[in-house]
């Protein structure tokens, strides 16, 4: 853990892109940019203003989407960026060295790095839905936090070790220096997990199933995408066994049909054991959001998913702060009252043909 740090939360878009917004706007020397999606609306062409805007006053700016994530970007949004002097790259060109990952891999880190000094890690990604105006997944239910201290320095770190794959050049002009009298920021520990199919074990996995397992009174985990594999299914069942407040909550109505389905053959085996499973319904749930006991909280872009835990590039922020903790405790208590907790019994009043299709998406978990 890294010390020194002030960490925020920021709840729901408006919170978020006025944050990040403003630090673009106060940006002196470079920008770092990174999103799964990216989207040509207002909130895209507001993100697009301001870093031209900026790269015109002299900053550097560098721009990195995931190609998948990006498919429906239109490209004069690109052509706009680069016209402006900003370095935009996508992280894989299907063309290159990249063939030697699949498809199946992507880019789903969110970060926003400003001079070195302030960072952002969350749910968000760039598009107007994020705000709450997606024409049904709407309110957005989102999270997102701001960081400062030395963790920002190791935030940079993904992005250059992304920036190498996707242009096989190091960014070599970028702040690690870290000054005791300007760098510290709070009394806040903190760290970033970056993770991802080239790991040589699964670090995602491996960091939920151990703070998991490690849980002595609660364990609250929110995420869109709920399909854990075995290992996490037991882990939470053993945590609610030996009597830790094991809390679920996922999104009342999915954006994937696939994962929706697949969640209902969870219900079952973990709420025997005293797991509490809840639909949020007050809109779309997509923060990416866990706390533990009364001290860890974790938020970033990693769902509780094969996906996420096996397939994807994801980042996380963990902090270890009474007060942060709290802060996050309030914020899921929230959540809980604006959800309805599961019918550990719901599928017996499905049809045949509903419960024949949640046992086929199971057997897609690994790839959800």
């Amino acid at each position: 853990m890294l010390k020194g740090n002030q960490v925020d939360l920021l709840i729901n878009g408006s919170d978020t892109f006025d944050s990040i917004f403003q630090a673009i706007d106060e940006a002196e020397d470079y920008i770092l940019v990174q999103f799964f999606i990216i989207r040509n609306d207002g909130t895209g062409d507001e993100l697009k203003k301001r870093l031209v805007r900026k790269a015109e006053e002299g900053v550097k700016v560098y721009v990195l989407m995931d190609d998948i994530g990006c498919l429906d970007l239109d490209g004069n949004y690109v052509e706009e960026l680069k016209d402006a002097g900003i370095d935009a790259r996508f992280f894989m060109d299907f063309s290159g060295k990249s063939n030697r990952f699949q498809l199946n891999f992507r880019n789903h880190r969110k970060i926003v790095v400003v001079d070195g000094k302030k960072a952002f890690i969350g749910g968000h990604n760039v598009g107007d839905e994020y705000l709450g105006k997606h024409p049904v997944h709407t309110p957005w239910r989102d999270t997102h936090v701001v960081l400062e201290g030395p963790i920002v320095k190791a935030i940079q770190i993904p992005f250059v070790e992304d920036w190498k794959w996707a242009t096989d050049e190091l960014l070599e002009d970028l702040d690690w220096t870290i000054d005791l009298s300007e760098d510290f920021a709070g009394e806040m520990e903190a760290i970033c997990l970056a993770s991802g199919p080239a790991d040589p074990v699964p670090t995602c996995e491996m960091f939920f199933l151990s703070a998991i397992n490690e849980a002595e009174k609660r364990i609250w985990i929110s995420s869109p995408y709920f399909v854990p594999d075995s290992a996490v299914v037991m882990a939470l069942q053993l945590a609610a066994i030996r009597g830790v407040d094991v809390r679920v909550i996922i999104p009342e109505n999915s954006d994937s049909t696939l994962v929706q389905l697949s969640s209902y053959s969870y219900f079952k085996s973990l709420e025997e054991t005293g797991v509490q499973i809840y639909r949020y319904t007050q809109g779309f749930l997509h923060q990416k959001v866990m706390l533990v006991d009364e001290k860890i909280a974790t938020v970033g872009s990693a769902n509780f998913d094969n996906r996420s835990f096996n397939l994807n590039f994801e980042v996380t922020a963990i902090v270890s702060d009474a007060g942060f903790a709290s802060e996050v405790e309030s914020m899921l208590l929230e959540d809980f009252e604006n959800s309805v907790e599961v019918d550990p019994d719901v599928l017996d009043g499905k049809s045949k043909w509903f419960n024949l299709k949640v046992q086929l998406a199971r057997m897609l978990a690994p790839i959800q």
